[in-house]
């Protein structure tokens, strides 16, 4: 449709975390995360400013440290599903692993 602007790619050097289907029942919350963590941790200077970009990572591992509880354990449950469903759709091993240990390497658990 003519009123519609145009799609732009994804720019070199941005990371972008796989759409996830809603079918897998992961919380949407969590997913909104981890899409903006991957984005702000692997995303190459020429795509954002460094600086801002590590603040931003500061606040978003400070909200993740406060689960806690009933939190904590569907944040866990969310992510090895998340996990289980990269293995299944044969993503790297690394971002496999990036699941797997996501709570560990933020301080969580």
């Amino acid at each position: 449709m003519p009123d519609e602007p145009p799609v732009e790619e994804t720019p070199d050097g941005a990371a972008v975390f796989p759409l996830i289907p809603a079918e897998l029942g992961v919380h949407p919350l969590l997913l909104a995360m981890l899409h903006a963590y991957v984005f702000l941790e692997g995303s190459e200077v020429a795509v954002l400013n460094g600086a801002v970009a590590e603040e931003a990572m500061q606040y978003l591992v400070t909200y993740v440290q406060r689960l806690e509880g009933a939190d904590l354990k569907r944040a866990k449950e969310d992510l090895d599903v998340l996990a289980r469903f990269a293995k299944d759709e044969k993503w790297p091993k690394q971002q496999v692993r990036f699941l797997q240990e996501f709570l560990t390497e933020n301080g969580v658990g």
